[in-house]
């Protein structure tokens, strides 16, 4: 018996009870917490103990205090946030969570009666589905980019006029120049004061500082962390490794996401070296699909090393032009500007992490995922590296028939297995 299938059978049956379905999904969270923080699973790392916990902590934050709280992406600049104590209700992490209570389908599907197409980012169809159907609370404000993913502006647009909420958009240019940064310098300084404006707080410069340097401590860890990961056997679960994108991104600067990758850079240290086949992924997991399940989550043959999106952008900020390097920090991402210098980056984590092969996902409705796979697997064949591309969703179990995963994954997992021989 699946309690978490049940619990979401009940959650979705309560769609059209708005008060009901959101108590359901709190209170989920919340026995979620509970349970890491006080009966948590030894067999595991306590790095990944610890993660759980604020994976639930973080998820729950905006959804319990949504006074204090706004809708962000992936990409937005969340250290500006943090300076005012706002809780950011992180949209493809929610998509996630509504995913792991397997009721994904009913939001995708009151998106797509909405006139939504059924070839658009399911993460965004999933949040908008719920907002549509509503679900979620409405929070204080928006704040969004213009980076990477087609469906951010439209999505944010949509959530700012379904709840009458100001929202910001920052605009991204595609390559970083001097002026470049300045120009989206400028948009963070008016986004600072749209919030100072929305809160009636006074924006704390030093606090700000006092985060940036935070987050340079937690990307020394982090190089840390994949420097080890050559070398050495460390237990990962697709879901945890999913879940880190909220620490990586949209909580990074925190004391307790500071506390974590600290934790996971020592603790790897302490794993013996590594005697197995190690899988760098790129791009979004179907971290549901119970193929991927079975060889990758806590697996001692096949090791999950991580994936590239947690690993966007290592390089140290300027603590004292503080708007400039979160500015510098959005342009250079990796994700922002042509598929070439995703590559690259992909090249430079491959170079630190030495995984034995590479797996991308042209998760459903993303263009670049799937434009960009052909140039990744030239730039790997050229040295040597096997590669596989898969199709699949990261949130619609629908989207990621197992049949095809497990055919497709089993027969390169072979071939690598006999490279090893």
């Amino acid at each position: 018996m699946d309690i978490v299938k049940l619990y979401g059978d009940l959650t979705k049956r309560s769609i059209n009870k708005p008060e009901t379905a959101l108590k359901l999904i709190k209170l989920g969270g919340l026995l979620q917490y509970t349970k890491w923080t006080k009966f948590p699973d030894k067999k595991i790392p306590k790095s990944m103990q610890y993660l759980n916990q604020l994976m639930f902590k973080y998820l729950l934050e905006p959804l319990q205090n949504p006074e204090n709280s706004a809708f962000v992406n992936l990409f937005a600049p969340c250290e500006i946030l943090q300076t005012f104590d706002i809780n950011p209700m992180f949209v493809e992490a929610e998509a996630t969570f509504l995913s792991g209570f397997y009721c994904e389908d009913v939001f995708i599907d009151a998106a797509e009666n909405c006139g939504l197409s059924e070839t658009l980012c399911s993460y965004h169809k999933t949040f908008i589905g719920a907002v549509e159907k509503e679900i979620l609370p409405k929070l204080q404000f928006c704040v969004t980019s213009s980076m990477i993913c087609d469906a951010n502006i439209n999505t944010f647009r949509y959530i700012s006029n379904k709840y009458d909420i100001p929202h910001f958009v920052i605009d991204v240019p595609y390559e970083y120049s001097l002026d470049a940064e300045e120009y989206v310098k400028n948009q963070l300084i008016q986004m600072t004061e749209m919030v100072e404006d929305i809160t009636k707080q006074k924006f704390n410069i030093d606090k700000l500082k006092e985060i940036i340097q935070r987050e340079n401590k937690i990307k020394k860890y982090m190089n840390s962390y994949l420097e080890n990961i050559s070398h050495k056997y460390f237990p990962n679960h697709m879901t945890l490794e999913m879940s880190k994108l909220m620490l990586s991104h949209c909580n990074i600067g925190r004391k307790e996401t500071y506390n974590f990758y600290k934790m996971l850079s020592e603790e790897i240290k302490t794993y013996p070296h590594k005697k197995c086949t190690s899988i760098l992924w790129v791009h979004t997991i179907p971290y549901y699909n119970e193929t991927l399940k079975n060889y990758f989550n806590y697996n001692e043959k096949y090791n999950f090393i991580g994936i590239d999106l947690n690993y966007d952008n290592l390089q140290p900020m300027n603590i004292d032009k503080p708007f400039n390097s979160i500015a510098k920090k959005m342009l250079t991402n990796i994700y922002n500007g042509s598929f070439e210098k995703k590559v690259n980056a992909i090249l430079n984590i491959i170079e630190k992490t030495k995984p034995d092969c590479v797996i991308n996902l042209c998760h459903w409705g993303c263009k670049q995922s799937s434009g960009g796979s052909n140039i990744l697997k030239e730039a790997l064949k050229s040295r040597n590296i096997p590669y596989l591309s898969i199709d699949g969703d990261g949130v619609d179990r629908r989207n990621t028939p197992n049949g095809q995963m497990k055919t497709r994954l089993e027969a390169f997992l072979e071939i690598l297995d006999s490279r090893s021989d």
